[in-house]
């Protein structure tokens, strides 16, 4: 039986996929938009934001799977978990039929689009139905992965995608040319699918030899329980896939596919730096659910506080960093030529001081099982994003859109959002910002005055020595900052205890 891991491990092991990811997608994007040009790569952008759609069928079970094998884990129900993991792969399998069978619809419907950037009809139809089977593979077996985390088994979920994405790297480079350039990139995704998804099956029964999936085990009440939970869960998914996908759909449909590179530029960056934040919240969700079920409440609030601070330090710390240096940052990777995508960034990162916190709160509700009011907010938010980015986009073209991003998260997650979970967390606001948001203000300081000082003395050349070295020093400055407030922070918990501390 595979044995949990500590929550500082499976962040370990997290980051340190993500960061193999990084490394990997830095040296792709720019590879890939050079060989292929603005007009190809922005028709693939946009043909991957229109199947991000497909995420709708997951039906929200992705989340639920999770926080269901974790409680049923701990407390070693083997039958209730094989049901619930057998009623999600057969729907699953059910789904991904379903989507494979929209995408061949679409595929028979491209000839009717008049412009693909200029690439061939066929062409655009084989990577449709490629992109279609891998949605199927993908779905039938995602199950697996979500036992895995469900686990705790972070380390081993995040290495296959390490090893998937270096597979990734690997086929591109060797397949890769400007002749069917999106033919071989969607048959790179399909064979990444492939590694990554089958390795979650196996993973899976190695380590829960208990885990059986047969239709004996569907079982309709168990069936009630998951899909009324799973539905909020599902509206998440909506919004989570509006969010992500319909910025890139708005900007391609009305000012065509090649003007989504540029935003696309800010937005993976954006992804680049709060993905490894945001997995905090999901090495939290299991860990949170398990101690919601013991009415440990006390360290589920400290939980809470600890994923608060150190997701606020580091998305603040990126957005100071972006600010400073994050038209270096692209020049370098990308090139020039895209003077707009930083000005983009700054909009994408300052929403996230706001976000991606929130979203730590978020995973850990949902882990607790409050998922009904946060939902419902989340689809309001996305509702508005849609919305504003149509409203915006014509005014303001590409800023526009990302101002339609930043105000529905201004109003719904810090209006509304952050109130509610406050009080479902019995938290009160000056012990979140004594706690976890005030200490990290000394670390802050520091960078922003490093920043200031390596931007105004210190003009440098745009290259990736440069670029490493300030990151480097922004790093240490960081870092020692955080020591020092922490150290405080001791001290001041030391001698309010022996205030309080009765005399011997």
């Amino acid at each position: 039986m595979g044995s949990r891991r500590s929550i500082k491990f499976n962040l370990a092991a997290s980051w340190l996929s993500h960061a193999v990811g990084i490394a990997v997608a830095v040296f792709l994007m720019p590879y890939v938009l050079h060989i292929v040009g603005d007009e190809a790569y922005g028709t693939w952008i946009f043909i991957h934001a229109v199947a991000g759609y497909g995420g709708f069928l997951y039906l929200g079970f992705g989340q639920s799977i999770c926080r269901y094998v974790a409680d049923y884990y701990e407390r070693q129900l083997w039958d209730k978990l094989n049901e619930v993991v057998s009623i999600m792969f057969f729907i699953y399998v059910g789904m991904g039929a379903l989507g494979f069978l929209i995408a061949a619809g679409v595929a028979w419907l491209a000839p009717n689009v008049k412009s693909w950037g200029g690439q061939s009809t066929e062409e655009i139809q084989l990577v449709i139905l490629i992109l279609g089977l891998e949605f199927f593979l993908g779905m039938a077996t995602s199950v697996f992965g979500g036992i895995l985390i469900g686990m705790e088994r972070f380390d081993l979920e995040r290495g296959l995608q390490l090893i998937a994405g270096l597979v990734r790297l690997i086929l591109t480079v060797t397949f890769l040319s400007q002749r069917w350039s999106l033919l071989t990139l969607s048959l790179v995704f399909l064979a990444v699918t492939l590694v990554e998804h089958l390795g979650h099956l196996v993973l899976a029964f190695v380590k829960l030899p208990t885990l059986s999936i047969r239709l004996r085990h569907f079982r309709l009440s168990t069936l009630k329980e998951f899909t009324s939970f799973s539905s909020y869960a599902w509206l998440n998914m909506i919004s989570a896939q509006l969010i992500d996908c319909t910025d890139t759909v708005i900007i391609g449909c009305i000012l065509g596919a090649k003007a989504t590179v540029p935003y696309h530029i800010a937005q993976r960056l954006c992804r680049f730096i709060a993905a490894p934040i945001l997995q905090i919240g999901e090495v939290l969700m299991p860990r949170a659910g398990a101690l919601s079920s013991l009415s440990k409440d006390r360290e589920l609030q400290r939980l809470v506080t600890k994923g608060l601070g150190i997701s606020f330090l580091l998305i603040t710390a990126f957005f100071i960093g972006g600010s400073f240096f994050g038209s270096m940052l692209i020049t370098t990777w990308i090139g020039s030529g895209y003077t707009q995508s930083h000005v983009l960034l700054i909009v994408l990162l300052a929403t996230q001081i706001i976000a991606t916190p929130i979203n730590i709160v978020r995973s850990v509700l949902f882990g607790m099982g409050h998922v009904k009011r946060q939902s419902l907010l989340f689809l309001a938010e996305a509702l508005l994003n849609v919305v504003l980015s149509l409203v915006l986009i014509g005014p303001f073209g590409l800023m526009g859109v990302a101002l339609g991003t930043a105000i529905p998260v201004v109003v719904i997650e810090l209006g509304l959002l952050a109130p509610y979970a406050l009080r479902t967390l019995q938290l009160e606001f000056r012990d979140l910002i004594r706690q976890a948001l005030g200490p990290q203000i000394l670390a802050l300081s520091g960078l922003l005055a490093y920043s200031l000082l390596v931007d105004r003395l210190y003009p440098v050349d745009d290259n990736w020595l440069n670029l490493i070295t300030i990151t480097i020093g922004g790093g240490a400055v960081l870092g020692v900052g955080w020591l020092a407030s922490s150290a405080l922070e001791r001290r001041y918990r030391f001698l309010e205890y022996t205030k309080t501390a009765p005399v011997p």
